[in-house]
Protein backbone atom coordinates (compact mmCIF):
# COMPACT_ATOMS: atom_id res chain seq x y z
CA UNK A 1 0.00 0.00 0.00
CA UNK A 2 1.86 3.44 -1.08
CA UNK A 3 1.38 6.43 1.13
CA UNK A 4 -0.96 9.27 0.61
CA UNK A 5 0.59 11.79 -2.46
CA UNK A 6 0.98 14.93 -0.49
CA UNK A 7 -0.94 17.97 -1.69
CA UNK A 8 1.10 21.37 -3.09
CA UNK A 9 2.56 23.38 -0.66
CA UNK A 10 1.99 26.84 -2.34
CA UNK A 11 -2.15 25.09 -3.09
CA UNK A 12 -2.04 25.15 1.42
CA UNK A 13 -0.80 28.44 1.36
CA UNK A 14 -4.52 30.59 1.38
CA UNK A 15 -2.43 34.06 0.53
CA UNK A 16 -1.85 32.25 -2.50
CA UNK A 17 2.11 31.84 -0.84
CA UNK A 18 3.05 35.02 -0.61
CA UNK A 19 5.24 36.33 1.72
CA UNK A 20 5.26 40.35 0.92
CA UNK A 21 5.28 42.85 3.24
CA UNK A 22 2.61 44.79 4.52
CA UNK A 23 2.81 48.66 2.73
CA UNK A 24 4.51 50.75 4.81
CA UNK A 25 1.50 53.38 5.14
CA UNK A 26 -0.73 50.24 6.09
CA UNK A 27 1.84 49.00 8.90
CA UNK A 28 1.84 52.81 10.31
CA UNK A 29 -1.70 53.06 10.22
CA UNK A 30 -1.16 49.15 12.68
CA UNK A 31 1.54 50.62 14.46
CA UNK A 32 0.08 54.17 15.93
CA UNK A 33 -2.05 53.22 18.32
CA UNK A 34 0.79 51.63 19.85
CA UNK A 35 2.65 53.22 23.13
CA UNK A 36 5.64 55.03 22.39
CA UNK A 37 8.14 52.90 24.32
CA UNK A 38 10.66 54.46 26.87
CA UNK A 39 14.24 55.17 25.38
CA UNK A 40 16.89 52.77 25.60
CA UNK A 41 20.49 53.96 26.03
CA UNK A 42 21.92 50.88 23.77
CA UNK A 43 18.83 50.70 21.47
CA UNK A 44 20.99 51.66 18.14
CA UNK A 45 18.22 50.97 15.73
CA UNK A 46 14.77 50.57 16.89
CA UNK A 47 11.43 51.32 14.93
CA UNK A 48 11.46 54.36 14.51
CA UNK A 49 13.16 53.75 10.59
CA UNK A 50 12.53 51.57 7.94
CA UNK A 51 15.17 49.57 8.46
CA UNK A 52 16.47 45.38 8.48
CA UNK A 53 16.98 44.73 12.40
CA UNK A 54 17.40 46.19 15.13
CA UNK A 55 20.77 46.89 17.27
CA UNK A 56 21.62 46.41 20.47
CA UNK A 57 24.75 47.71 21.88
CA UNK A 58 26.43 44.88 23.89
CA UNK A 59 29.53 46.60 24.86
CA UNK A 60 32.34 49.10 23.15
CA UNK A 61 32.93 45.97 20.71
CA UNK A 62 30.16 44.63 19.97
CA UNK A 63 26.29 44.52 18.90
CA UNK A 64 23.45 42.49 18.81
CA UNK A 65 21.97 42.62 15.26
CA UNK A 66 18.23 40.61 15.78
CA UNK A 67 15.58 40.31 13.04
CA UNK A 68 12.58 37.76 12.30
CA UNK A 69 11.10 36.78 9.03
CA UNK A 70 8.80 34.26 7.85
CA UNK A 71 6.30 32.93 5.26
CA UNK A 72 3.91 30.71 3.38
CA UNK A 73 5.58 28.61 0.87
CA UNK A 74 6.89 30.33 -2.43
CA UNK A 75 7.69 26.88 -3.94
CA UNK A 76 6.26 23.09 -3.37
CA UNK A 77 9.27 21.46 -2.77
CA UNK A 78 9.58 21.32 1.19
CA UNK A 79 13.65 21.06 1.27
CA UNK A 80 13.64 23.94 -1.34
CA UNK A 81 11.15 25.94 0.56
CA UNK A 82 13.29 25.88 4.30
CA UNK A 83 16.41 26.72 2.22
CA UNK A 84 14.91 29.73 0.53
CA UNK A 85 12.61 30.58 4.13
CA UNK A 86 16.14 30.52 5.82
CA UNK A 87 18.56 32.50 3.07
CA UNK A 88 15.44 35.39 3.23
CA UNK A 89 15.91 35.89 7.38
CA UNK A 90 19.16 35.98 7.32
CA UNK A 91 19.51 38.31 4.90
CA UNK A 92 18.36 41.09 7.23
CA UNK A 93 21.21 40.60 9.50
CA UNK A 94 23.89 40.79 6.66
CA UNK A 95 22.17 43.95 5.13
CA UNK A 96 23.32 45.75 8.45
CA UNK A 97 26.76 44.72 8.34
CA UNK A 98 26.46 41.74 11.26
CA UNK A 99 27.86 38.43 10.79
CA UNK A 100 25.06 35.69 12.05
CA UNK A 101 25.84 33.43 15.49
CA UNK A 102 22.63 31.49 15.25
CA UNK A 103 19.09 31.20 14.68
CA UNK A 104 15.87 30.41 16.09
CA UNK A 105 13.36 28.15 14.31
CA UNK A 106 9.45 29.52 13.75
CA UNK A 107 7.14 26.50 12.80
CA UNK A 108 3.90 27.04 11.88
CA UNK A 109 2.03 23.96 10.91
CA UNK A 110 -1.00 21.67 9.57
CA UNK A 111 0.09 18.60 11.01
CA UNK A 112 -3.64 16.87 9.83
CA UNK A 113 -2.59 17.39 6.55
CA UNK A 114 1.49 17.38 5.58
CA UNK A 115 3.35 14.66 7.17
CA UNK A 116 6.02 14.82 9.59
CA UNK A 117 8.13 13.90 6.93
CA UNK A 118 7.28 16.65 4.64
CA UNK A 119 7.66 18.82 7.60
CA UNK A 120 11.08 17.53 8.74
CA UNK A 121 12.42 18.35 4.69
CA UNK A 122 11.34 22.31 5.73
CA UNK A 123 13.33 22.29 8.69
CA UNK A 124 16.42 20.64 7.01
CA UNK A 125 15.83 22.64 4.40
CA UNK A 126 16.34 25.63 6.80
CA UNK A 127 19.18 24.11 8.97
CA UNK A 128 21.13 23.60 5.61
CA UNK A 129 21.34 27.31 4.64
CA UNK A 130 22.21 28.14 8.14
CA UNK A 131 24.78 25.27 8.29
CA UNK A 132 26.60 27.08 5.28
CA UNK A 133 26.33 30.25 6.99
CA UNK A 134 28.01 28.69 9.84
CA UNK A 135 25.65 29.18 12.50
CA UNK A 136 23.45 26.59 14.55
CA UNK A 137 19.27 26.25 14.80
CA UNK A 138 19.82 26.53 18.34
CA UNK A 139 15.89 26.16 19.22
CA UNK A 140 12.89 27.48 18.19
CA UNK A 141 9.30 27.51 18.12
CA UNK A 142 6.12 25.58 16.47
CA UNK A 143 2.60 25.48 16.27
CA UNK A 144 -0.41 23.86 14.62
CA UNK A 145 -1.35 26.54 11.78
CA UNK A 146 -4.26 26.45 9.43
CA UNK A 147 -1.51 26.91 6.57
CA UNK A 148 2.33 26.09 6.23
CA UNK A 149 4.47 28.86 8.01
CA UNK A 150 8.45 28.89 8.04
CA UNK A 151 10.93 31.09 8.76
CA UNK A 152 13.85 32.19 11.91
CA UNK A 153 14.78 34.51 13.96
CA UNK A 154 18.67 35.65 13.30
CA UNK A 155 20.74 36.55 15.35
CA UNK A 156 24.14 38.79 14.61
CA UNK A 157 27.16 40.56 15.82
CA UNK A 158 28.54 43.76 14.42
CA UNK A 159 30.85 46.34 16.08
CA UNK A 160 28.80 49.05 17.13
CA UNK A 161 30.94 51.97 15.30
CA UNK A 162 30.24 50.10 11.96
CA UNK A 163 26.35 49.36 11.49
CA UNK A 164 25.20 50.13 8.29
CA UNK A 165 21.74 51.26 7.76
CA UNK A 166 19.72 52.25 4.96
CA UNK A 167 19.84 56.13 5.99
CA UNK A 168 23.14 57.23 5.40
CA UNK A 169 22.96 57.59 1.67
CA UNK A 170 24.60 61.01 0.43
CA UNK A 171 24.66 62.96 -2.87
CA UNK A 172 26.95 61.66 -5.47
CA UNK A 173 26.60 58.24 -4.03
CA UNK A 174 26.00 55.48 -6.57
CA UNK A 175 23.39 52.33 -5.75
CA UNK A 176 24.94 48.89 -6.44
CA UNK A 177 23.31 45.98 -6.26
CA UNK A 178 23.96 42.89 -5.70
CA UNK A 179 21.09 40.50 -7.57
CA UNK A 180 19.05 40.90 -10.62
CA UNK A 181 15.67 41.14 -9.97
CA UNK A 182 12.75 39.13 -11.20
CA UNK A 183 12.19 36.24 -8.31
CA UNK A 184 8.42 37.37 -8.03
CA UNK A 185 7.78 36.88 -11.52
CA UNK A 186 9.58 33.75 -11.15
CA UNK A 187 7.21 32.24 -8.22
CA UNK A 188 4.34 33.65 -9.52
CA UNK A 189 4.69 31.81 -13.02
CA UNK A 190 5.88 28.83 -10.56
CA UNK A 191 2.03 28.78 -9.15
CA UNK A 192 0.77 29.41 -12.34
CA UNK A 193 2.64 26.13 -13.98
CA UNK A 194 4.38 28.21 -16.57
CA UNK A 195 7.87 28.13 -15.29
CA UNK A 196 10.27 26.06 -17.29
CA UNK A 197 12.78 23.65 -15.28
CA UNK A 198 15.07 26.16 -16.42
CA UNK A 199 13.10 29.34 -14.51
CA UNK A 200 13.21 27.29 -11.47
CA UNK A 201 16.58 26.61 -11.14
CA UNK A 202 17.40 30.33 -11.97
CA UNK A 203 14.15 30.95 -9.09
CA UNK A 204 16.65 28.93 -7.11
CA UNK A 205 20.05 29.89 -7.49
CA UNK A 206 18.93 33.47 -6.79
CA UNK A 207 16.76 32.79 -3.50
CA UNK A 208 19.04 30.98 -1.90
CA UNK A 209 22.33 32.84 -2.44
CA UNK A 210 23.57 34.22 1.35
CA UNK A 211 24.12 38.11 0.84
CA UNK A 212 26.80 37.13 2.89
CA UNK A 213 28.86 40.13 0.99
CA UNK A 214 27.08 42.05 3.60
CA UNK A 215 29.40 41.04 6.75
CA UNK A 216 32.33 42.34 4.78
CA UNK A 217 30.89 45.93 4.10
CA UNK A 218 31.49 47.55 7.52
CA UNK A 219 34.97 49.65 7.23
CA UNK A 220 34.94 49.44 2.94
CA UNK A 221 35.50 53.03 2.09
CA UNK A 222 32.35 54.93 0.25
CA UNK A 223 30.21 52.56 1.71
CA UNK A 224 27.14 54.68 3.38
CA UNK A 225 24.25 52.84 3.78
CA UNK A 226 23.13 49.29 2.52
CA UNK A 227 19.48 47.76 2.91
CA UNK A 228 18.28 44.10 1.16
CA UNK A 229 15.71 44.31 -1.35
CA UNK A 230 12.58 42.19 -0.98
CA UNK A 231 9.25 42.70 -0.45
CA UNK A 232 9.14 46.49 -1.75
CA UNK A 233 10.76 45.58 -4.80
CA UNK A 234 13.95 48.08 -6.06
CA UNK A 235 11.70 51.09 -6.41
CA UNK A 236 9.63 50.81 -2.93
CA UNK A 237 13.56 50.07 -1.59
CA UNK A 238 15.20 52.81 -3.31
CA UNK A 239 12.67 54.60 -1.67
CA UNK A 240 12.95 54.04 1.70
CA UNK A 241 16.75 54.96 0.77
CA UNK A 242 16.08 58.11 -0.08
CA UNK A 243 13.87 59.43 2.52
CA UNK A 244 16.43 58.29 4.90
CA UNK A 245 19.00 60.43 3.67
CA UNK A 246 16.37 62.52 2.80
CA UNK A 247 18.00 63.16 -0.62
CA UNK A 248 16.18 62.29 -4.24
CA UNK A 249 17.48 58.54 -5.74
CA UNK A 250 17.51 57.86 -9.20
CA UNK A 251 17.30 54.44 -10.60
CA UNK A 252 17.81 52.55 -14.05
CA UNK A 253 14.87 51.86 -16.56
CA UNK A 254 16.87 48.76 -17.27
CA UNK A 255 18.13 47.23 -13.99
CA UNK A 256 19.82 44.00 -14.35
CA UNK A 257 16.61 41.08 -14.84
CA UNK A 258 16.88 37.24 -14.21
CA UNK A 259 17.07 34.76 -17.19
CA UNK A 260 13.54 34.59 -18.82
CA UNK A 261 12.07 36.99 -17.05
CA UNK A 262 11.31 39.92 -19.42
CA UNK A 263 9.09 37.32 -21.58
CA UNK A 264 7.46 36.26 -18.94
CA UNK A 265 6.32 39.84 -18.23
CA UNK A 266 5.71 40.17 -21.53
CA UNK A 267 3.53 37.89 -21.52
CA UNK A 268 1.52 38.81 -18.33
CA UNK A 269 2.82 36.95 -15.62
CA UNK A 270 3.31 39.27 -12.71
CA UNK A 271 2.32 39.53 -8.58
CA UNK A 272 -0.56 40.72 -7.13
CA UNK A 273 1.90 42.17 -4.73
CA UNK A 274 3.67 44.30 -7.44
CA UNK A 275 0.54 46.21 -8.26
CA UNK A 276 -0.16 46.77 -4.30
CA UNK A 277 3.61 48.00 -4.08
CA UNK A 278 2.51 50.66 -6.86
CA UNK A 279 -0.63 51.84 -5.32
CA UNK A 280 1.13 51.89 -2.09
CA UNK A 281 3.94 54.13 -2.97
CA UNK A 282 3.41 54.98 -6.35
CA UNK A 283 2.66 58.77 -5.93
CA UNK A 284 6.54 58.96 -4.61
CA UNK A 285 8.31 57.59 -7.90
CA UNK A 286 8.66 59.87 -11.35
CA UNK A 287 8.51 57.75 -14.26
CA UNK A 288 9.88 58.43 -17.71
CA UNK A 289 6.51 58.77 -19.98
CA UNK A 290 7.35 55.65 -22.27
CA UNK A 291 8.12 53.51 -19.79
CA UNK A 292 6.54 50.00 -20.84
CA UNK A 293 4.12 48.83 -18.07
CA UNK A 294 5.92 45.76 -17.70
CA UNK A 295 9.55 47.28 -16.98
CA UNK A 296 7.52 49.18 -13.75
CA UNK A 297 6.28 46.07 -13.07
CA UNK A 298 9.46 44.65 -12.59
CA UNK A 299 11.10 47.51 -10.05
CA UNK A 300 7.91 47.06 -7.90
CA UNK A 301 8.19 43.00 -8.44
CA UNK A 302 8.59 41.57 -4.67
CA UNK A 303 12.20 40.12 -4.01
CA UNK A 304 12.15 36.74 -2.00
CA UNK A 305 15.29 36.87 -0.83
CA UNK A 306 16.57 39.40 -3.26
CA UNK A 307 20.48 41.20 -3.46
CA UNK A 308 21.96 44.13 -1.23
CA UNK A 309 21.08 47.40 -2.23
CA UNK A 310 24.58 49.42 -1.42
CA UNK A 311 24.95 53.27 -1.65
CA UNK A 312 29.17 53.85 -2.17
CA UNK A 313 30.58 57.06 -2.80
CA UNK A 314 30.88 57.54 -6.41
CA UNK A 315 35.03 57.33 -6.24
CA UNK A 316 34.54 53.97 -4.33
CA UNK A 317 31.74 52.18 -6.72
CA UNK A 318 34.23 50.67 -8.83
CA UNK A 319 36.55 49.43 -6.13
CA UNK A 320 33.30 48.33 -4.51
CA UNK A 321 32.44 46.51 -7.21
CA UNK A 322 36.03 44.99 -7.81
CA UNK A 323 35.71 43.71 -3.91
CA UNK A 324 32.46 42.27 -4.62
CA UNK A 325 34.37 39.82 -7.12
CA UNK A 326 36.81 38.96 -5.36
CA UNK A 327 34.41 37.65 -3.19
CA UNK A 328 32.47 35.96 -5.34
CA UNK A 329 29.48 37.77 -5.65
CA UNK A 330 27.96 40.12 -9.16
CA UNK A 331 27.16 43.83 -8.73
CA UNK A 332 25.28 46.18 -11.06
CA UNK A 333 25.35 49.82 -10.60
CA UNK A 334 21.65 50.89 -10.95
CA UNK A 335 20.89 54.40 -10.20
CA UNK A 336 22.65 57.41 -8.17
CA UNK A 337 21.76 59.78 -4.86
CA UNK A 338 20.82 63.29 -5.93
CA UNK A 339 19.91 66.53 -4.15
CA UNK A 340 16.35 67.16 -3.98
CA UNK A 341 13.24 65.71 -2.28
CA UNK A 342 13.04 62.10 -0.90
CA UNK A 343 11.22 60.60 -3.95
CA UNK A 344 12.60 57.91 -6.34
CA UNK A 345 12.69 58.97 -9.78
CA UNK A 346 13.11 56.49 -12.60
CA UNK A 347 15.64 57.46 -15.90
CA UNK A 348 16.46 55.81 -18.93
Amino acid sequence: MTAPEEPRLTSLAHGGGCGCKIAPAVLQDILKGLPQAAPFANLMVGTETSDDAAVWRLNDQQALVATTDFFMPVVDDPFHFGQIAATNALSDVYAMGGTPILALALVGMPVNVLSTRTIGRILQGGASICASAGIPVAGGHSIDSVEPIYGLVALGLVHPDRVLTNRGAKAGDVLVLTKALGVGVLSAAFKQERLSKDGYRTLMASTTRLNALGAKLPGRPGVHAVTDVTGFGLAGHALEMARGAEATVEISADPPILPGVRDLLEAGVRTGASTRNWASYGADIDLPDDLPDWRRDLLTDPQTSGGLLIAVAGAEASSLQAFARTEGFDSWPVGRVVEGPPRVRVVR
